[in-house]
């Protein structure tokens, strides 16, 4: 009470100021409230800051997730076109090598593997009711993987060359060694009884004999892995390691029909006739060089006095 009735006074003083003069009274009073306003200031201003921040952290995050589904759908979208485009060439060797073979061929794809170590065979898509029968030869375009031991009406299993119970006759492609294919393991076969006198070396090509016309002559079955020659034996120990996987074949050809064909023979034509178009085409190209300055334009005419040039036959022939 005291306080407030000296206070009185002072008050009426500061009340009776003109407004533009400055009472010391007021200056305190002024100070904190600009101080209080200027906090308030910077704390609201902070406040709004953050909150723009968590706002514009919250967009980036959506944009983000939109942008991680795209970029995960595109990359969806390129593993597919990846897988086309590998299925597309796989295809279309295939049915290159249908149209250059005079062999009947039934295209099938391996649908289904047996999973029993005991036996390697594999399923595939056709049966008896596609003209399947046992005994056919299953090859692809690389080298020969079994036949068909067990036709059904829509599907047939094929014994792998890799089986124990499998046999396919062999011929070693350079020393023309004949013997049997038979299978070892999952891995690989063996070749058995090849004169212990013939010339059989690790990296040497084995292909098929072509008997009873079930696979065509010289088609590709495997390559020798070791050879060994064991003292009272009178035959190879040849191990053969498959050129074809056969847990990683795809599509293959049947067999209906081998037409007695010569798959070396076959090959060394095709080669045989690349050969003679690329010397063809060098000679074209050749023939086209040593026309194409004889019949260029002199760039200047020949002088009245210049000394004759003398033309040589080969060039006057040409």
């Amino acid at each position: 009470m005291i306080g407030l009735v000296l206070a009185l006074p002072l008050l009426s003083i500061n009340m009776q100021q003109r407004p533009q003069e400055s009472n010391w009274l007021s200056r305190p009073f002024s100070l904190l409230g600009s101080s209080i306003s200027e906090i308030f200031f910077t704390f609201s201003e902070g406040v709004r800051g953050t909150t723009s921040l968590y706002l514009n952290l919250i967009d980036i995050k959506k944009q983000n997730e939109e942008i991680l589904s795209k970029n995960n759908e595109i990359q969806a979208r390129l593993t597919r076109m990846s897988e086309l485009v590998i299925e597309n060439d796989r295809l279309r060797d295939l049915l290159a090598f249908k149209d250059r073979t005079k062999m009947k061929l039934v295209a099938a794809q391996v649908i289904g593997r047996d999973l029993v170590l005991d036996h390697n065979t594999v399923t595939l898509n056709k049966g008896t009711e596609d003209g399947l029968k046992e005994g056919l030869a299953v090859i692809t375009t690389d080298g020969a993987l079994g036949y068909i031991f067990k036709p059904e009406a829509f599907t047939s299993h094929v014994m792998l060359i890799t089986d124990r119970y499998a046999v396919v006759d062999g011929i070693v492609q350079r020393t023309r060694a004949h013997g049997i294919v038979e299978g070892r393991n999952q891995y690989g076969c063996s070749l058995k009884y090849v004169e212990k006198t013939e010339d059989v070396k690790e990296g040497d090509l084995v292909v098929t004999g072509g008997l009873d016309n079930i696979f065509p002559k010289g088609f590709p079955i495997a390559v020798v892995e070791s050879v060994e020659r064991k003292t009272f034996s009178v035959s190879l120990k040849v191990d053969l390691r498959l050129v074809v996987d056969p847990y990683k074949v795809e599509e293959v050809f049947i067999v209906m029909d081998a037409a007695h064909e010569d798959y070396e023979a076959a090959q060394a034509a095709v080669k045989a006739a690349a050969e003679a178009a690329a010397a063809a085409e060098a000679s074209k190209a050749s023939a086209a060089a040593d026309v194409t300055p004889a019949s260029s334009p002199s760039p200047t005419p020949a002088k009245p006095a210049a000394k004759p040039v003398t033309t040589p036959p080969a060039e006057a022939a040409q």
